[in-house]
């Protein structure tokens, strides 16, 4: 195991990453920017170093910054986080060559599964079911001519990147020459590639995430996870198990998914994420090639700590697991953000309060935040606060739960009132909801 190692990244996925180390005995390494010079992962690290002004593009995606920052720290191993440089095949090899372990999926893979577009024509070699599709194009005339062979509605994206930006429906081609114009000026823009693609967008449709974990000698699957309260295309709201599969389909997702992966030459944790038709078909998205947002769901229901497994591999100790391990009882994962209830616009500021009428430590919740009292959220990253996770036997009993209830917190908006009320929607109590729960 690794006795020091820098974490490229910030916010509550820095803090949980460190509770591990803490626990494995190995030194916490953080980087920062201006706006986080008093943040809270600096404030829980061991040592923590200066990596450029408050953009983003100056400091979190600065990989020189990263690198030199651990080499002057004499880490041993980088650990990306989620975001930022989390998936870039640039970034690993820089890592790697500076002597660096790396604790992601080898470059290579990461090449593959960054673009979309190659990933989908990899998974359909392996026999994973993919929707009809074409790209890579940067011009609208390209996917009209394409439309005409596919049909409507179609799914716009960009071929880089993630998180929803760019994503775009289109139910003509007035619109398809719209949608594609902003995927390709938002790709252009967050993720330096102007590309698109289009795929047959599925009306109504849940989407599922198969989480994988993958050694040099076996490759796994920990069960799935729904995704599919969204807005904007991004995930607010996870459960698992997910109640739209039954034994049969989830045998068969994640069979399907663990034997693509092995295929594509995966090695550590990621998920295949899928869309699941109304009719119960189910068909590949793309690849996470690293640690969700959502992996505490896995962890509380599987009582496997995913960071720690990405560390056995990636020091090439192997993961502890000999197979697939039982899963107990139904969690549910809600994602606190700086944002308005109604508008899910950002609401960067500071946070006067932020407090939590129950004792920290339970097997029944787990809270994940990057921030506390009188912390800043700052302009210049994704607005997420931290993440309450809440479990029990079953699902019917996570419903008489008021964990989320005892979360304050004051000084700015929170999406607090939102998350409240798809908790007490019927439609998401029944489990009879999809991607559409919260709009567009």
């Amino acid at each position: 195991m690794f006795r020091s190692v820098l974490v490229a990244n910030r916010g509550e996925i820095a803090c949980r990453i460190f509770r591990t180390f803490r626990r494995l005995g190995a030194e916490a390494v953080a980087v920062y920017s201006d706006a986080d010079a008093g943040a809270k992962h600096v404030r829980e690290a061991d040592r923590a170093f200066r990596i450029g002004e408050s953009p983003a593009p100056a400091s979190y995606l600065n990989p020189a910054a990263i690198v030199d920052a651990a080499r002057e720290a004499g880490a041993d191993a980088v650990h990306p986080g989620y975001g930022f440089l989390a998936e870039s095949a640039m970034f690993a090899r820089a890592c790697l060559g500076a002597g660096l372990a790396w604790i992601g999926p080898p470059p290579e893979v990461l090449e593959l599964t960054g673009d979309k577009v190659a990933a989908r024509r990899a998974f359909a070699e392996t026999d994973f079911p993919v929707l009809p599709g074409a790209g890579p194009f940067t011009e609208p005339f390209e996917a009209v001519a394409a439309a005409a062979r596919i049909g409507y509605p179609l799914m716009v994206k960009a071929v880089s990147g993630g998180g929803g930006i760019g994503m775009g429906i289109a139910g003509d081609e007035a619109q398809l020459a719209s949608a594609v114009e902003t995927a390709s000026t938002r790709g252009a823009r967050f993720f330096a590639d102007p590309s698109v693609y289009v795929e047959r967008y599925v009306p109504h449709a849940r989407h599922v995430e198969i989480q994988i974990l993958a050694d040099d000698h076996r490759t796994i699957h920990l069960y799935e996870r729904e995704c599919s309260v969204q807005r904007r295309h991004q995930k607010v709201i996870e459960e698992t198990p997910s109640p739209a599969l039954d034994r049969v389909l989830r045998h068969s997702m994640c069979g399907s998914a663990v034997r693509s992966m092995e295929k594509l030459g995966y090695r550590g944790a990621g998920t295949v994420e899928c869309v699941l038709t109304p009719e119960g078909e189910f068909f590949f998205l793309e690849v996470n090639a690293r640690i969700q947002v959502e992996h505490p769901l896995t962890e509380i229901t599987t009582g496997v700590d995913l960071v720690e497994e990405q560390l056995r591999i990636a020091s090439g100790e192997g993961m502890s697991l000999p197979a697939t391990p039982a899963r107990h009882g139904h969690g549910i994962e809600f994602r606190v953000y700086a944002e308005d209830p109604r508008t899910f616009l950002p609401s960067p500021g500071r946070i006067h309060r932020l407090e939590f009428d129950l004792p920290l430590e339970s097997s029944q919740w787990r809270l994940d935040f990057g921030y506390g009292a009188g912390d800043d959220v700052p302009m210049f990253y994704d607005p997420l606060i931290g993440k309450v996770i809440i479990h029990a036997g079953d699902r019917v009993n996570l419903f008489q739960t008021s964990v989320l209830e005892k979360l304050h917190i004051e000084g700015l908006k929170t999406n607090l009132p939102a998350l409240l009320a798809v908790f007490a929607d019927e439609r998401f109590v029944s489990g009879d909801y999809d991607t559409g729960l919260l709009g567009k």
